[in-house]
C-alpha cells in the first residue's frame, strides 16, 4: 500500500484531496497544525468507510514540529511515496504593493515557501526509498507572472503583492527540485486545483474541492510517463494542464 504525507489537510482542498487518494488505495498521513482539528478530520473520513488514514500534528512554520512529525511517521513506515505540500495561508487583505508591510511578506512565505522546503528536505530521505516518488506543491495560476503581465487575461485586475509572489518562489524551488532530481524516479509539479470555495477565499471561487482535490491527486498518483518540473493548471488548460510560468 501506497503511503502519502499531506499537509494541512484537516479541512478544504487538502482534506478532499487526502479523501480521494483514501479511496484509490492509499494510506495518508494527514498533517494538521491543531491535533484536534486533525484528529476530527480523520473521525469524518473513518465514517466514511476509510480507515487507512492517521493524523499527524505537523506545522510547517515550526522546525521542531516537522522533525517531530518525520521522526512519528518514521517508527510506523520506512517509505514515503507521495508528499503534497498543501499547507497555505493568503496572508489577509489588503496586498498592495506599496503598502504590504515586510511582516506580512514574512509570514506568508514563512508558511508557503519555507515550509514547503522545511518539509521537503527533512521527508526527502523517506521519499527516496520509494520506487514511484512523487511531490506536489500546491501552487495557483494567479502567481503566474506570464499572466499577471498580460492585460487580456481574465484575472489581470486581480493583483496582490504577497500571496502571488510566495507562489512564484514555490514554483522556482519546484523548478530547482525537480531538476535536482532528474535523473531519479521522482515526478515533483507545482499543481493548481483552481479557483475552488473554500474558506482561503471566502467561498468566492467557482469550482468545488471535489475538483479541486481531483487535480491534486491525479498529479500525487501520475505513472511513470507522467510529466515532471511543470506548472499545471487543468482550470487555465483543460487539454494539457501545463500553464506558462
Amino acid at each position: 500500500m501506497k503511503k502519502a504525507l499531506i499537509t494541512g489537510a484537516n479541512k478544504s482542498v487538502g482534506f478532499e484531496t487526502a479523501r480521494q487518494l483514501l479511496q484509490n488505495g492509499y494510506y495518508v498521513y494527514l498533517g494538521s497544525r491543531s491535533v484536534e482539528n486533525g484528529l476530527a478530520a480523520v473521525e469524518k473520513l473513518k465514517a466514511e468507510g476509510l480507515s487507512n488514514v492517521e493524523a499527524v500534528q505537523l506545522d510547517v512554520t515550526d522546525s521542531g514540529s516537522v522533525k517531530a512529525a518525520r521522526a512519528g511517521i518514521g517508527r510506523k513506515t520506512e517509505v514515503l511515496d507521495v508528499l503534497i505540500n498543501n499547507a497555505g495561508i493568503n496572508g489577509g487583505w489588503p496586498q498592495a504593493a506599496l503598502d504590504a508591510s515586510i511582516d506580512q511578506f514574512k509570514m506568508v512565505f514563512d508558511t508557503n515557501l519555507y515550509g514547503v522546503v522545511r518539509v521537503t528536505q527533512t521527508f526527502i530521505d523517506l521519499l527516496q526509498k520509494s520506487s514511484q516518488p512523487r511531490i506536489v506543491n500546491v501552487s495557483s495560476s494567479g502567481c503566474s507572472l506570464t499572466l499577471h503581465s498580460d492585460p487580456t487575461w481574465k484575472y489581470y485586475t486581480h493583483k496582490a503583492a504577497v500571496y502571488p509572489a510566495s507562489k512564484a518562489a514555490l514554483n522556482m524551488y519546484t523548478i530547482d527540485l525537480a531538476y535536482e532530481l532528474r535523473d531519479t524516479p521522482f515526478k515533483i509539479n507545482a499543481v493548481c486545483p483552481g479557483f475552488v470555495a473554500t474558506d482561503f477565499n471566502n467561498h468566492r471561487g467557482t469550482g468545488t474541492v471535489q475538483e479541486g482535490g481531483a487535480r491534486i491527486a491525479k498529479y500525487a498518483m501520475i505513472g511513470d510517463d507522467g510529466p515532471t518540473g511543470k506548472f499545471i493548471s487543468e482550470e487555465y488548460n483543460p487539454e494539457t494542464g501545463e500553464t506558462p510560468w
